[in-house]
């Protein structure tokens, strides 16, 4: 076989790869329909940012964020930047590092396109890969969210009190590393302990995988102290080798033989009494910065962190509004300033005065449950703390 046809037929492997690995994301209608609205008649110029550059290389390590906030006063518009060439950028998602970007401005509108300047010849040669096939540049920074989108996960309280927990491991120890077998119990009570379908041995479809949780966290409204959920971060994973059940004992009682599980990871040391729940799959999403159609307000519950008040830039805050309240990925929102109550010295009354909130940056909403939702913070005056507001960009 020649080596072009060689080199053929990897490209086409590679295509397939790509392409089942690597869906299209999907464009909403919302997107799709302002787009094609801007794709008519382009953006006015009053939109666009004040230095927006005339040609713009996508780089290794730009981002849709970074991207719009060079063109666009309102980075969460993206879909209108988009928009401004969807004849070329037919799908908002797919913009690769090494494109040309190319401002132009009609009257008072502009117009963005890819450059169609004929590419260099770029000489190939047989390499092993070192890096993703699929280099499409990302909404958010990845390494800021990965860890949550399958190691975080929020449950209600009667979730919580039912996941499974840890009850022993090998030679009476109290802390379990990978590679150990431990044991796992359900509710409390021979028939509590059947009930629970996270302990049960799935026939015929091998060993079912768990999280193994630290005890949650309760997030509480700032506002009314209602309980949000409790939110719950894994420490590791296991495997189900066999399922919770009641047997004999050797005195003729009835006994509880709880679960045996195989500790197939541990970031740090696994203790008695830890939790475990289902593995969640981790979410492959595409974020697409857009404003809430609805009002939305609220306020910060907690800043991800031990021991950590304030967040920065790329830190993430926990929002006590979820799906319930019409919050979804994409979503960006504006920080506010908690009002600070001051005393008026220049009076001699010394009145107290409440001064107003003001801007304090934006976010982006990158995950969502029912109560509550999870968001980077992309741009920040000062810092967020626990109570802060939020509300409409």
């Amino acid at each position: 076989m020649g080596a072009a046809r060689c080199a053929a037929l990897a490209l086409l492997a590679c295509a397939a790869s790509a392409a089942a690995a690597f869906p299209s994301y999907p464009i909403t209608p919302q997107q799709r329909a302002t787009a094609q609205q801007v794709a008519q008649a382009g953006v006015p110029l009053s939109e666009l940012a004040p230095n927006a550059p005339e040609r713009y290389t996508v780089r290794r390590g730009d981002t849709l964020w970074a991207i719009a906030t060079l063109y666009l006063k309102s980075p969460w518009r993206w879909p209108e930047l988009w928009g401004m060439n969807l004849a070329q950028i037919r799908n908002p998602h797919l913009i690769y590092p090494g494109q040309v970007l190319v401002l132009t401005r009609v009257g008072d509108r502009a117009v963005l396109a890819l450059a169609t300047d004929e590419p260099p010849t770029v000489k190939w040669s047989p390499r092993v890969r070192a890096q993703p096939v699929d280099g499409s540049v990302p909404a958010l920074p990845p390494g800021a969210i990965e860890p949550f989108l399958a190691d975080v996960h929020v449950v209600d309280g009667d979730a919580h009190q039912a996941a499974p927990r840890i009850v022993a491991g090998p030679e009476h120890r109290v802390l379990l590393a990978r590679g150990d077998r431990a044991y796992a119990r359900g509710q409390s009570g021979p028939s509590e302990a059947l009930s629970g379908d996270a302990l049960q041995a799935s026939a015929g479809t091998g060993g079912r995988v768990l999280s193994i949780y630290r005890n949650a966290t309760p997030l509480r409204d700032p506002e009314t102290g209602e309980l949000l959920g409790y939110e719950a971060h894994a420490v590791g994973r296991a495997v189900l080798v066999r399922g919770e059940r009641v047997d004999d004992a050797p005195d003729g009682r009835t006994a509880i033989v709880p679960a045996t599980i195989d500790i197939l990871q541990a970031r740090e040391e696994i203790r008695i009494g830890d939790r475990l729940l289902p593995q969640t799959a981790r979410e492959q999403q595409h974020y697409v910065p857009h404003a809430p159609s609805q009002a939305v307000q609220g306020r910060i519950v907690k800043v991800h962190g031990d021991a950590v008040q304030y967040a920065g830039q790329h830190q993430i805050v926990v929002l006590n509004r979820g799906r319930r309240d019409g919050l979804e990925v994409g979503h960006v929102l504006a920080l506010l300033k908690n009002r600070d109550t001051v005393t008026d010295k220049t009076d001699e009354a010394q009145p107290a005065l409440v001064l107003p909130s003001e801007r304090n940056g934006l976010m982006m909403v990158f995950r969502v449950f029912d109560q509550v939702a999870y968001a980077l913070i992309l741009q920040i005056t000062d810092g967020v703390r626990t109570g802060d507001r939020f509300v409409n960009p």
